[in-house]
């Protein structure tokens, strides 16, 4: 079996891509690209492996695969695996870092100090108790179980909602995504851990967030069209939600011209919630293991499914 390390900043031969069998997209190749933009070492990776006839397999540093060269890829037959888990605790330790801001009103310090006022809030004004309240978790991929393990430790009930109703150690209850309406009026917390698909392209749009409590915060570390964003920076602005996090969004980088950068009670991160000093190696180990299997012709782990 004969490597070779693609260089962006040449371009491959027709003679080299006719026999590439396999390859691997590697978190430095990513940079700063956005879904569906690419910057232009990726723009070049992914064209060459258009051009690649004799592909067969790809993995991904990425745990989604919606980006339209990826579909396009397994249309021709190419079997791609994702680095699902890699980034799993990170995702939920900033989704729940976000939730806890909120809780204990952080941004409300961070106002404060810079007005040099001593703001303490006390008897009405003062937070709701984080421990007691309700979860709900929509998606239970790694991540979203995480998230819901971790909103256990803190003391809150955790309703998980996924296809299947079966149960799973680190939620309270389980509801299938046709049953969420009948959990979102006694919703505290709303976390956003679904892959995107036709079923949950849109799914937070305005008429969800009418159903939800007024005190309600949404964290979305989902993919940025699982929420009609518009309909997210008019609740936020008229008040009928109380915040909302999001680490993606429907275009990246987000436009400057997005309601949501001036969006009152709303937190965001440029789709880095993920991000570690170990997740490069970490989705270095999942290519490796797998590199394994193709050797010995078993089946790959975290293979994707055509969208």
């Amino acid at each position: 079996m004969r490597f070779e390390v693609f260089d962006g900043r040449r371009l491959a031969t027709r003679e080299q891509l006719a026999d590439v069998e396999l390859a691997f997209l590697s978190v430095d190749y990513m940079g700063a690209s956005s879904n569906p933009a690419a910057n232009p070492a990726l723009a070049s990776f992914l064209d060459a492996l258009a051009n690649a006839p004799r592909l067969r397999w790809l993995q991904v540093c990425s745990a989604g695969v919606d980006r339209p060269e990826f579909q396009q890829l397994m249309a021709r037959a190419v079997q791609i695996t994702t680095s699902t888990g890699a980034n799993a605790r990170a995702v939920a330790h900033t989704a729940l870092a976000a939730a806890l801001a909120f809780a204990r009103e952080v941004p409300l310090w961070v106002e404060a100090k810079a007005a040099h006022k001593w703001m303490p809030r006390r008897g009405i004004d003062s937070p709701r108790d984080f421990d007691g309240s309700r979860a709900v978790v929509v998606g239970l991929g790694q991540i979203g179980r995480e998230i819901a393990r971790l909103c256990r430790a803190f003391g809150m009930h955790v309703t998980g909602v996924r296809r299947q109703s079966a149960p799973i150690a680190e939620c309270d209850e389980i509801v299938s995504l046709d049953q969420l309406a009948l959990a979102l009026p006694r919703t505290d917390w709303l976390f956003l851990a679904c892959p995107l698909t036709e079923q949950t392209r849109g799914l937070v749009d305005g008429a969800m967030l009418d159903r939800l409590p007024v005190h309600v915060r949404v964290i979305n570390v989902a993919r940025g069209s699982v929420v009609v964003e518009a309909d997210l920076a008019r609740a936020l602005r008229e008040g009928t939600i109380a915040g909302a996090y999001s680490d993606v969004f429907s275009v990246e980088p987000l436009p400057a011209d997005s309601p949501l950068w001036d969006a009152p009670n709303f937190l965001l991160s440029a789709h880095s919630a993920g991000l570690s000093q170990g997740f490069e190696a970490r989705t270095g180990a999942i290519f490796l293991h797998n590199l394994e299997r193709w050797v010995r012709r078993e089946p790959l782990c975290n293979p994707a499914i055509a969208q």
